[in-house]
């Protein structure tokens, strides 16, 4: 009832732990890895990046605001902390990657020869010339992600910028770069300030939000993609429970993502995918049937 397909990934159920939450070391992702359908890797780079000063994340009412800057070891040493998850786990591994440019992306797959998939980081709002920089141009998302198939036969999915005017260009132009996917959404433009020193919180200045507040945000983003794409989506923005899920497998997702409900709970996961599985043992359908379903109506 909870497998689903999306491109030639096989995954046991739609539930896949979103990039960047759980570090660099494969321990912790290993954690996770039993209930998970697939598992999403920290954003990596050519080179490491020592990212932001503390304060870089900032926990509030439903959400959280952050601005990590892409921490990260370089490709080389990060290929060899997820080559040791890779052999504890027979998830699928989705590697995600950022660069500055569509050369430099192509650049980067061969030193994951076990991934899954690559997932291209298109979409962080608080790193110079990194993600959004490059997630808000419909050229600049086309190329990349042409660059990237023209050195892998590995699925390939973009992860998208909300922070655009529609985010249904951007999506097109990632389909007619042959991404295998999108996801949809990375965290939106966001800061907090300090009223006793009058100053912002974060290091940075400027962060991004994620958790429970951007989950409507997030939803209207996967309906409108999924009103022009012939492409699977992938949900992702403030998941953190079964009915969250089925509401973006109803708006036209094939699976999700989960992030910051890992922040309570290291079992948030589990606790989804018992949910799903009681519900579909009641309704007695497939999650697959439900993709889009809410759009027959409209």
């Amino acid at each position: 009832m909870l497998e689903v397909v999306i491109s030639d990934l096989k995954l046991e159920n739609p539930v896949i732990l979103a990039s960047g939450i759980l570090g660099s070391k494969w321990s912790s992702l290993a954690k996770v890895a039993e209930f998970s359908g697939a598992i999403v890797a920290k954003s990596v780079g050519l080179n490491s990046r020592e990212g932001y000063k503390n304060p870089v994340v900032l926990n509030q009412e439903c959400s959280i605001v952050n601005a990590v800057g892409l921490a990260s070891p370089g490709a080389k040493e990060f290929s060899k902390e997820l080559e040791k998850l890779f052999k504890v786990t027979n998830k699928p591994l989705i590697v995600s990657l950022f660069a500055q440019s569509s050369e430099e992306f192509s650049s980067l797959p061969n030193y994951f020869p076990f991934a899954s998939a690559f997932e291209l980081n298109l979409s962080c709002p608080h790193a110079e010339k990194l993600g959004m920089a490059i997630g808000v141009d419909e050229k600049a998302v086309k190329d990349c992600i042409k660059a990237v198939k023209e050195v892998t036969d590995k699925p390939v999915f973009a992860k998208l910028t909300p922070n655009v005017t529609d985010i249904t260009k951007i999506g097109i132009a990632a389909e007619k770069g042959g991404a295998d996917a999108v996801v949809a959404v990375n965290t939106f433009k966001a800061i907090s300030i300090d009223v006793v020193s009058r100053k912002p919180v974060l290091s940075n200045v400027k962060g991004g939000l994620s958790g429970k507040a951007i989950k409507p945000l997030a939803l209207r983003c996967v309906w409108d993609l999924y009103e022009v794409l012939d492409i699977p989506i992938i949900g992702c923005g403030g998941i953190s429970n079964w009915k969250d899920v089925v509401e973006f497998i109803l708006a036209g997702a094939i699976a999700v993502q989960v992030g910051s409900a890992f922040y309570e709970s290291y079992r948030a996961v589990e606790g989804i995918v018992k949910g799903l599985n009681d519900y579909l043992s009641y309704t007695g359908e497939k999650i697959e049937e439900l993709v889009g379903l809410a759009h027959g109506g409209v």
